[in-house]
């Protein structure tokens, strides 16, 4: 059997912050066209992590690989112009633009005209025509119109991750994306990345505290704790990981694997 191929992965991550080691020395290889999943307790190192892998943050030692090339220390820019996307716990959007000219921005800051912001919007018609595919693919092209500031919480958090999809990347790193987020919201918000996951063949990183989200949709499950890698593996192989549940949960409460059982 052919082995899957690695998009994404870190060798020997390190991040310092004085004394503090938020990670390290993690290695962990994500396959192409899988969701992955990074879950752990609050303060285990997750979110620094994705901003390592961001280029947010330099590392004080290690590497990151994107597709076997070394890309330990492009900055963020350069990342997202090599094709991997980035969401944050806060919602990044511009509140007083239309969900449109969010998008269409998002579109435009990767192609040539990036820094021409006094042309007319009828010049960037490509621009234009890309935003309306990516509303309709995130469910609000009925809200095209309305400004950013106005929609419910569950449609910013739809629109950041519409901005992300603007420049079709190939690797999504989504940080906590039902934070906030009522729970009815969820299931919509979860569907649609799955959605854009298999079907736009791409590779999805995903941070998320919801067990119930990260057990019915991953692929793979690697939990962190205090810098570390704690363990990876399938979702049954993680609810059955007596490590996991002492350190993670504290032996509250057992995890129920409701994928890759």
């Amino acid at each position: 059997m052919e082995e899957p191929a690695i998009i994404l992965e870190t060798l020997n991550l390190r991040k310092e912050f004085g004394a503090l080691v938020a990670v390290a020395d993690v290695s962990i290889r994500f396959q192409a066209k899988t969701l992955h999943s990074i879950i752990g307790p609050n303060g285990a190192g997750k979110t620094t992590y994705f901003n390592l892998l961001s280029g947010n943050l330099e590392p004080t030692s290690g590497k990151v690989l994107f597709k076997g090339r070394d890309i330990t220390h492009q900055p963020v820019h350069r990342t997202i112009h090599m094709g991997i996307g980035r969401s944050f716990q806060i919602t990044n959007i511009f509140p007083n633009l239309s969900v449109l000219e969010n998008v269409r921005l998002a579109c435009q800051a990767l192609g040539r005209d990036n820094f021409r912001f006094l042309r007319t919007a009828s010049s960037f018609r490509r621009y234009e025509e890309r935003a309306w595919d990516v509303i309709e693919k995130v469910g609000l092209k009925t809200r095209a119109l309305t400004p950013a500031r106005n929609l419910p919480h569950g449609d910013q958090r739809k629109l950041e991750l519409g901005m992300i999809l603007a420049p079709d990347p190939e690797v999504l790193l989504l940080d906590e994306p039902t934070a906030g987020m009522a729970s009815e919201q969820v299931p919509e918000l979860i569907a649609l990345i799955q959605e854009i996951q298999r079907g736009g063949n791409k590779t999805v990183l995903l941070v998320e505290h919801n067990m119930n989200v990260v057990m019915s949709v991953s692929d793979r499950i690697t939990v962190m704790h205090q810098g570390q890698v704690l363990a990876e593996g399938a979702p049954a192989e993680i609810a059955a990981n007596e490590q996991v549940q002492t350190a993670y949960l504290g032996g509250l409460y057992q995890l129920s694997p409701q994928k890759g059982q």
